[in-house]
């Protein structure tokens, strides 16, 4: 069998490394072609070293120039890009087969819509570019007969447990339902909520992730945004997306069904299964993650959102079904507030609290109207950051 060409947008971050890992364990099946960082000079030349792809492409020009310095010292094939223009090139290059999409934000957004629009199988990690995009990047997947699939560990259960055939799911389906670990802080009262540091929302209890998602999940910030995910992935409205707080993470989540049956998809916390599931399908091959030891398994716990005070800790949730109910590219602006509002908290500009403050004025102050094309959306993207920098300065 001919393997699998596989460009990995961001493969120096966790996602990237989990991909890396996985595709080592199949080296007879897959064949990276081409990797990009952002400025992490050593791992990508590491991983360029062991994995000898035709391309790699470094955000940062200064990275990139550092990069061919070091790959032709050390006398190794691989050519180095740089820049936007560079991403979708090797996103779209006609011998890539597979393109791993883990680049966080909306940078990775022109890059998934130029692997769509190749047709390509597109294996998303980025949630931007669903929650950015829209309906404008699902045509963009139509258009160009490209295979969409999850990676997220909520959104690859929740297409592990639907029927093959999506011409039924609105049918069958009564309702999703995504777990949610609830975080570092599920159970601190509210008001402790304003003394957080970076380190303590860096430190999830189950999973290992890089820092901005990982506050986005101590906010649940991250769950409002798979809940729009799940909107334009499976085609449900946002009255039958639903979410419920399981600290263990051992289900990933659920589809419950017409006759109130419920199935879910089970496993360890270890992102290398839903990559290698996405790798594979519709096979399934081995991921290197350890399998559940259910003579070991502690008991498994739900807790509703309006329960133990989850709401007045988790604030921001409610507002993937507020704005999926508001004008086409309301989405979009949150996304962008809370890229910023997350980035000022890291930096120790604002409160941890506060970054629940700065993504409500942004979506109150920001004018939306439907975005048409990629131009009109980042237009939209940079209002809203613009506007984000603005109400955290009042904060400051």
């Amino acid at each position: 069998m001919k393997p699998q060409r596989i460009t990995v947008l961001g493969s120096t971050g966790s996602i990237g490394t989990s991909t890396l890992d996985v595709i080592a364990r199949h080296p007879g099946r897959f064949e990276v072609f081409a990797l990009s960082a952002a400025r992490q000079v050593d791992l990508l030349l590491e991983q360029c070293a062991r994995l000898r792809p035709a391309f790699a492409v470094m955000a940062d020009a200064g990275a990139a120039r550092r990069l061919a310095e070091r790959l032709e010292a050390e006398r190794l094939p691989t050519r180095v890009l740089e820049g936007p223009d560079a991403l979708e090139r090797i996103a779209a290059h006609e011998q890539v087969d597979v393109v791993m999409a883990a680049i966080v934000g909306a940078a990775g957004l022109a890059p998934c819509l130029a692997a769509a629009r190749a047709g390509k199988r597109l294996l998303l990690a980025n949630k931007e570019a669903l929650v950015v995009g829209g309906d404008f990047f699902l045509d963009a997947v139509r258009a160009g007969g490209a295979r969409l699939l999850p990676i997220d560990s909520e959104h690859s259960a929740i297409f592990q447990s639907l029927p093959e055939d999506p011409a039924s799911w609105d049918e069958q389906v009564d309702k999703i339902i995504l777990t949610a670990s609830g975080g570092p802080f599920r159970t601190w009262e509210p008001a402790r909520l304003r003394e957080v540091t970076p380190q303590q929302a860096c430190a999830h209890p189950n999973w290992v992730m890089g820092r901005k998602i990982s506050v986005d999940s101590a906010t649940m910030m991250n769950k409002a945004l798979e809940v729009i995910e799940a909107h334009y992935l499976f085609g449900l409205p946002p009255e039958r997306l639903d979410v419920v707080i399981h600290p263990q993470s051992v289900i990933h989540s659920m589809v419950q069904y017409r006759d109130t049956s419920v199935v879910a998809q089970l496993g360890t916390p270890d992102m290398r299964v839903p990559i290698a599931y996405g790798l594979a399908w519709p096979q399934r091959i081995a991921s290197g993650a350890q399998a559940l030891d259910f003579s070991r398994l502690a008991d498994m716990s739900f807790e509703a959102l309006d329960s133990r005070g989850h709401r007045e800790r988790f604030p921001g949730l409610q507002l993937a079904w507020e704005c999926l109910r508001a004008q086409p590219g309301s989405t979009a602006v949150l996304n962008a507030a809370n890229e910023v509002a997350v980035a000022a908290f890291l930096d120790e500009r604002i409160r941890f609290d506060q970054i629940h403050s700065v993504n409500l004025a942004t979506l109150s102050a920001v004018q939306v109207s439907k975005p048409q094309d990629l131009t009109d959306l980042l237009a939209l993207d940079a209002r809203a950051r613009a506007q984000a920098e603005e109400s955290i300065a009042c904060l400051t």
